[in-house]
């Protein structure tokens, strides 16, 4: 279908600035639109961006929509320009149609497991005895549930997924491709020159609108369970140790690794490739930066990065005085050099001042 500016500022109810009937083919992020196609600016931060965009139009907000960057652009003029962005390229660009309703028969599914209406389950998925899984849940190739897990309704496991034994998933949660929910969490005790096993006998609870990224893996607990909170986001590659305690609406990004019985607060964000030692807490609203080394527990609020993490201003200070290090070492030496030559010079005024006894006998 063509698009106008005009008719697809109509779907956000955004006002044009500009050529109206400028045709569009397509969206695009700033720097890899081409003439047709739109993208947005998120704020005026974004402005230096503008210098190569070869873009048709531009979402904006309303508070930059007279800025002279933008004049050689027409504008759609909105309040939330990224939120709106996203609204026209669902409009332009579709998401496919869910699955129709059913089991194929490709599907190898236990006699004594309960499945809820609306749900689809493709090919190859393996479900276990003793399983429940509610209502309108998306259940794609390769999936493996295991025994006695219990899902919840609109649930999505993309393929390859696999839930181990008596996993309790919720309502409305995302599972990517290849993670693995439910393995035995990392438990040995060291007897008579080996490592002996630790049963793992506590199981994982995903609880509702949370998202779990491809390849990321959640232990159970050893006694318990290992709990991801309400609306909590995982990315991928991530690793969840066993009788780890994650709060309402975390965000964790990719590589992040918790040891054993970790906790989080509600609201804790987490950057890229982040270590967490076991038994240590983090609290409510505290965010740690991408590659910190976490070895104590962070207060609420508190920003740490750093390995070891410690608090951002601390850090901040370390890592200036560590960049001033050359300099001072070079400074030194001059200070050092100096301090040799006054000594040298200092020796030889000593040398050549008449000692006391031939101040006398003169």
């Amino acid at each position: 279908m063509g698009w106008t500016l005009g008719t697809l500022a109509e779907q956000i109810a955004g006002e044009v600035q500009g050529d109206a009937t400028q045709e569009i083919s397509g969206v695009a992020a700033i720097e890899a639109a081409r003439p047709g196609e739109l993208t947005f600016l998120a704020d005026r931060s974004q402005l230096g961006r503008l210098a190569d965009c070869q873009a048709s139009a531009i979402v904006v907000p309303s508070q930059l929509a007279g800025d002279e960057k933008l004049q050689a652009f027409s504008r759609i003029v909105s309040r939330e320009p990224q939120a709106d962005f996203m609204k026209i390229a669902l409009v332009m660009r579709p998401l496919r149609p869910l699955p129709a309703r059913g089991i194929s028969p490709q599907a190898i599914i236990s006699p004594t497991a309960v499945i809820g209406p609306d749900c689809w389950i493709g090919p190859g998925a393996i479900i276990g005895d003793d399983v429940f899984i509610g209502a309108n849940c998306d259940i794609h190739p390769g999936v493996v549930i295991g025994p006695g897990c219990r899902l919840g309704s609109a649930n999505t496991l993309y393929p390859h997924a696999v839930l181990y034994h008596d996993t309790i998933i919720d309502d409305r949660v995302i599972i990517h491709a290849n993670a693995v929910i439910g393995a035995d969490g990392f438990g040995y005790k060291f007897t008579q020159g080996a490592f002996e096993k630790i049963p793992q006998l506590g199981w994982v609870h995903i609880h509702s609108d949370a998202e779990i990224g491809a390849g990321t893996t959640i232990d159970r607990g050893m006694i318990g369970a290992t709990v991801i909170g309400q609306g909590t986001k995982i990315d991928n590659m991530v690793q969840i140790a066993h009788n780890c305690q994650i709060g309402k609406h975390n965000v964790f990004a990719s590589q992040v690794g918790l040891a054993g019985s970790c906790i989080t607060g509600d609201y804790v964000r987490l950057g890229g490739q982040v270590g967490v030692k076991d038994h240590v807490t983090m609290h409510t609203g505290s965010a740690i930066g991408a590659k910190g080394g976490v070895h104590k527990d962070i207060p609420a609020g508190e920003t740490w990065i750093g390995y070891p993490a410690t608090p951002e201003a601390e850090q901040k200070r370390l890592v200036f005085s560590l960049k001033r290090v050359p300099e001072m070492r070079e400074t030194v030496r001059a200070m050092e050099a100096k301090i040799a030559a006054l000594s040298q010079q200092l020796a030889e005024l000593q040398a050549d001042k008449p000692s006391p006894l031939q101040i006398k006998a003169a």
